[in-house]
């Protein structure tokens, strides 16, 4: 008859070393010369729980296990130190319990069966990659928006305002589209206008006219714009690419930043 009755302690999934001996085929003092020889790879709260005392007393009273009268320090495993066992173990039935719990997770995966119609040690399995998997997935967004970040901060004085229109074409395909291009630019000359203490569309509309005061013909005094009065001061430069940096973090451009496109 299985012993492998679900187990809690603070609010954890864990077995005691008969069950992780039934859950491998394997005996008790298996797991225990196991755990003895590779010790140094265990570490107490991560991969294992010893119980002594007042804690072992408690845990007894709560929990409707078969353990030997006299025991007085009991070992649990959580599913982190389940698994090294499933690994150090080495022995053709421990394999063998493996392949079946592997072989039974994949099957589970595509007959969708709830997980509490699962053996206690299968749910234990599928709980540990479903966390490893996570966790992986959100170091590796980490480590990615992370990169972005820092990429985004550094400053191409040569490239700047191709850079820059990279960086706002990408927050606005975060906001909904291309349409949203127009009032990020607008967003950004304001933010520098309040900024620096300038007036971009009065140095634009002095420019125009000083244009054609020289007899620059219609057409090149209206292609002229903000960016091109943005160009002709040092300062300004410096302050429109740190603004367009922010709104980049702000609005999410970072994530669709490529090697090639992180040079602003």
């Amino acid at each position: 008859m299985s012993n492998l009755i679900p187990v809690e302690y603070q609010g954890e999934r864990i077995l005691t070393t008969p069950q992780l001996a039934e859950s491998y085929e394997a005996d008790s003092q298996l797991i225990v010369n196991n755990f003895n020889r590779n010790k140094e790879r265990y570490t107490e709260g991560k991969h294992y729980i010893l119980l002594e005392g007042a804690a072992l007393k408690e845990f007894k009273a709560k929990n409707q296990i078969d353990l030997p009268p006299n025991v007085n320090k009991l070992y649990l495993w959580p599913e982190k130190g389940a698994w090294l066992h499933a690994k150090s173990l080495n022995t053709d039935k421990a394999w063998e319990a493996y392949e079946m719990l592997v072989d039974d997770y994949y099957s589970v995966k595509k007959q969708t069966t709830p997980l509490e119609n699962l053996s206690p040690q299968l749910q234990l399995l599928i709980a540990m990659e479903l966390k490893q998997t996570r966790l992986e997935t959100a170091i590796t967004e980490t480590k990615e928006e992370m990169q972005n970040i820092r990429d985004v901060v550094l400053l191409n004085p040569v490239s700047w305002r191709e850079d820059a229109g990279r960086l706002i074409a990408k927050s606005a395909q975060v906001l909904g589209g291309n349409e949203h291009i127009r009032d990020l630019r607008k967003e950004s000359y304001k933010l520098l206008d309040t900024r620096m203490g300038v007036s971009l569309e009065t140095r634009l509309t002095n420019k125009r006219r000083r244009m054609a005061d020289e007899g620059v013909c219609k057409s090149k005094r209206e292609s002229c714009n903000h960016l091109d009065i943005i160009a002709e001061d040092k300062k300004l430069i410096e302050g429109y690419v740190a603004i367009v940096k922010e709104m980049a973090i702000k609005y999410g451009g970072t994530q669709y930043l490529s090697e090639s496109e992180t040079s602003v």
